[in-house]
């Protein structure tokens, strides 16, 4: 049984400190005990929730576990841990501070009382980077719906696959942090009730690996029934790149060394020894966003899944420029002859003989915007259209001081309510969908905002979203590309 307690922190300084220092608390039962929060003016915000037990010991590289009771009131005033990994300059915070006891959640809701649509958020990162806290901090709750933030494990801790762990595991190994996903799913669904969510109403969403995750979560069969609707923002399976089978992915794996003596490594150990395992890793992506077709999570290819599940309402996106890259002619000779194989200087001249567009970059930011994201989102839309999905896509233009655009700046429009020139708010969208299943719905707070027709194959239309206007516009601005590249 829930049980709340709101609590003022003493003071024994006196009536003055204590108006400064007082810090209201609230407490709530959870599986493995209680957890104390924080009550800001709209919000009640629970941080480092465990979803499962901690993933060390004989439990590395095993699917997640049952969380393991605490003995008294657990902080939840403070950011957790975040899952181990190496700095990358943007992540140098949660570089510093990781824990392998990781599997934690946060929790941001206007109210215990009450039942309200439930927005889960899976990280980006590459599979090997980042934390949960953005919802922890956003203002989404506004919009009448209880925020959830997710960590999963990461790089060779979440996603190795190998030999002797699928000798041991019933012939399945990887996607480890895949399975967390799940695991921190099924917590929702059994316990988000507990912070006036209702279990029944939940969309997922995630940017760039989180895309790409969300993606999966919808195809992988153990995920099904576990949320209703899901957002998509610059990442779909594999990126566009080839899958991998469980035993290529096992091959690689094996490069790592033996499962006894990875045991035997502490996790700073492992995050030493992970550059070099990626640099022989091979393709155009780090290999924890290569798709593994493993067997468990996923025991056939994604599309192949999606085609035959049923179908769920999903908005799809992407940014107008993903990453840039230089425009010199040896990297893009060298771009081309990575992606494109022996059709380089075919799709070369293609890109040369574009009429310029200057918010799209140069050769070289175009080949890899459209290649990893912008032809992939548009495959993945006609796809799920064809099996009868309601999608809608849309397409992000607005950069720093008038600038490019660029990967993941479309965030902090999602997590903060920020005005898009005079006429929407990106966020009301999302929040729409995830209360009324329809980005054309009613949320909270939003206010009245373009109409956003769903997608179709034939006459294509998306939603362009720029400092100064936010409208419809023919889709498929990419399509010649997109056309050449899946004809390979």
């Amino acid at each position: 049984m829930m049980r709340l307690f709101a609590v003022l922190a003493a003071s024994a300084f006196g009536l003055g400190s204590l108006a400064a220092c007082a810090q209201e608390t609230v407490q709530v039962e959870v599986p493995g005990g209680t957890v104390r929060g924080t009550v800001e003016p709209d919000s009640l915000v629970f941080r480092g929730i465990p979803f499962a037990a901690a993933p060390t010991g004989d439990l590395r590289w095993q699917p997640p576990q049952p969380v393991t009771d605490w003995q008294g009131v657990r902080d939840g005033m403070e950011n957790a841990p975040a899952c181990p990994q190496y700095s990358e300059g943007w992540n140098a915070a949660q570089a510093a501070d990781w824990d392998e006891d990781c599997l934690t959640l946060d929790v941001r809701t206007p109210s215990l009382e009450g039942v309200r649509p439930v927005m889960v958020w899976i990280h980006g990162g590459s599979n090997r980077s980042g934390a949960s806290g953005g919802p922890a901090d956003s203002d989404l709750t506004r919009q009448g719906v209880v925020v959830v933030g997710i960590q999963y494990r990461l790089g060779v801790l979440g996603f190795l696959a190998h030999p002797e762990l699928s000798e041991e595991q019933g012939g399945f190994s990887g996607n480890y942090g895949l399975m967390d996903q799940i695991a921190a799913l099924r917590w929702v669904r059994d316990n988000i009730h507990r912070f006036g969510g209702d279990p029944s109403q939940v969309t997922l969403f995630g940017e760039s690996a989180g895309s790409q995750d969300v993606s999966l979560m919808l195809a992988a069969p153990a995920a099904q029934g576990l949320f209703g609707a899901a957002i998509l923002q610059s990442g779909t399976p594999g990126f566009g790149q080839s899958f991998r089978t469980l035993a290529e992915a096992e091959e690689v794996g094996a490069q790592f060394g033996s499962v006894a003596t990875l045991r035997g490594m502490s996790a700073q150990a492992i995050l030493d020894a992970t550059p070099a395992y990626e640099e022989t890793s091979g393709g155009a992506i780090t290999p924890f966003l290569r798709t593994v077709i493993d067997g468990r999570v996923l025991p056939a290819a994604p599309d192949v899944l999606l085609a035959g599940r049923e179908p769920l309402p999903v908005i799809i996106g992407t940014d107008r420029v993903e990453f840039s890259a230089p425009d010199d002619e040896a990297t893009v000779s060298g771009m081309a002859r990575q992606y494109f194989g022996d059709e380089a200087e075919e799709m070369l001249a293609l890109y040369r003989a574009e009429q310029v567009e200057p918010r799209r970059g140069g050769i070289g930011t175009r080949i890899i915007s459209d290649v990893l994201f912008h032809c992939p989102a548009d495959q993945l839309a006609d796809l799920l259209t064809r099996s009868g999905w309601p999608v809608w896509r849309y397409e992000f233009d607005i950069g720093e001081d008038g600038g490019l655009t660029r990967h993941a700046y479309e965030i902090g429009w999602v997590f903060e309510r920020l005005p898009i020139g005079s006429q929407a708010f990106m966020q009301d969208y999302w929040a729409a969908l995830a209360v009324s299943g329809d980005p054309n719905g009613v949320a909270g707070i939003a206010e009245a905002r373009p109409g956003w027709e769903p997608w179709q194959i034939e006459n294509s239309r998306q939603l362009l979203i720029t400092q100064t206007k936010t409208a419809m516009e023919s889709a498929r601005p990419r399509a010649a590309i997109c056309a050449r590249l899946e004809a390979y």
